[in-house]
């Protein structure tokens, strides 16, 4: 018997990029301590008042199915906090809410792009990035960008790609790089999706996470809104990762589709966690700063920690809970050196190649732990990395 090709082809192959991950796991199984610098998982847990909304949501009943769609109070909610970020009309007619992030990012794609489409999406890129796209019987393209343009994508990178492609996924404020893409690169996806006909997917899972500039959701420049998908996600935001719950905003006839996938697949979310993260949106920006204050801190504590020697640089951290550091002075490539870290410092980082060719020479750190075992491990980092370079 054999196995469906979308199936056994979602990694293309090759790896998909969580090996270090995964032996850092066997690790702490085993019974050795790792410090894990690896995935986006907030070291604050849900706020309690969060967890006593969905607890009073359970046991007052609602632990049935849920509107598919969504609960229309979840619904109005996440379009009412879109239209204020974006200026941007926004109805629930809008939304779709979807168990996470992850399964949005399925959707939209399944949404705008037939089986053998060719789907662009920038490289460095989230991990299950291409894997999401092949899952589907899609072609998938990566538009590579370069530390040499700040990991952000140019127009004329898009449009040497664009002939023949559906759709671009793009990431911003970015995983894996904390680059935020600026109005001026955000106009030209724009040009470019406009010229070609290609639909835009916009992953903004990280739209309260901004350190330096501004978050601009490329649904709110002109002539966009038509052709773009926004998935967003509470995971980050508040610190609600293992209740999965996300949403896509994208025009109404694409949501009307997209509700009768959710019906055939994910049949929705627990009504209950729909009630917790209403709850949670209503507290506005204060809860959502106090989730983000620990990785604004900790982005400056790196910025200081790397000062002073430049064996060890990291790649500007405008956004989002991860900074991405430059170990090529090292003469090692990202892979090579956080398996080498693992093994002598018992650190775990995930290696640049994790994410695609463009991150080449780097090391993706989560700034997920507390500050002082944070910093311990980044100095430990940085001696290992300097004594490796003096080898060279």
């Amino acid at each position: 018997m054999k196995l469906s090709n979308r199936l056994t082809n979602v990694t293309g192959g090759g790896s998909d990029g969580w090996d270090v991950f995964n032996r850092a796991r066997r690790m702490i199984n085993s019974g050795t301590p790792v410090t894990e610098l690896t995935i986006g998982e907030h070291d604050i847990r849900t706020h309690p008042d969060i967890l006593a909304a969905m607890d009073a949501a359970a046991r007052s009943g609602h632990t049935g199915y849920a509107e598919v769609p969504g609960t229309a109070r979840l619904r109005a909610t996440v379009a009412q906090r879109i239209s204020e970020r974006t200026g941007v009309p926004t109805t629930p007619d809008n939304i779709l809410i979807t168990p996470g992030g992850q399964a949005g990012l399925f959707a939209a794609h399944h949404a705008v792009c037939d089986q053998g489409d060719t789907a662009l999406y920038i490289d460095p890129y989230y991990a299950t990035y291409p894997g999401t796209i092949r899952a589907l019987g899609l072609t998938a393209k990566p538009i590579v960008t370069s530390p040499d343009t700040g990991f952000q994508p140019t127009k004329s990178a898009i449009e040497a790609a664009a002939d023949g492609a559906k759709s671009l996924l793009i990431n911003s404020p970015n995983n894996p790089t904390g680059i935020i893409y600026s109005r001026d690169v955000l106009t030209g996806i724009a040009e470019v999706c406009k010229a070609h006909d290609l639909w835009l997917i916009s992953d903004e899972v990280y739209d309260t996470q901004v350190w330096d500039g501004a978050h601009i959701s490329p649904r709110s420049l002109p002539g966009m809104s038509e052709r773009t998908l926004v998935v967003g996600s509470m995971s980050k935001s508040h610190a609600m990762t293992g209740s999965r719950v996300g949403w896509v905003c994208a025009p109404k006839e694409v949501i009307s589709h997209l509700i009768t996938l959710a019906i055939h697949t994910t049949y929705g979310v627990p009504g209950y966690i729909q009630d917790a993260a209403t709850f949670a949106l209503h507290q506005g920006e204060p809860m959502e700063e106090t989730v983000a204050a620990p990785f604004r801190r900790r982005r400056e504590l790196t910025m200081q920690a790397l000062a002073g020697q430049n064996v060890v640089r990291a790649v500007p951290a405008q956004g989002a809970m991860y900074v991405m550091l430059d170990i090529r002075a090292t003469g090692m490539g990202g892979e090579d050196f956080a398996n080498a870290l693992l093994d002598a410092e018992h650190i775990a980082v995930m290696p640049g190649e994790s994410f695609g060719r463009g991150a080449v020479g780097h090391v993706r750190v989560a700034m997920t732990i507390d500050d002082d075992r944070y910093l311990g491990a980044l100095h430990k980092l940085i001696n290992f990395a300097k004594a490796r370079a003096k080898a060279e």
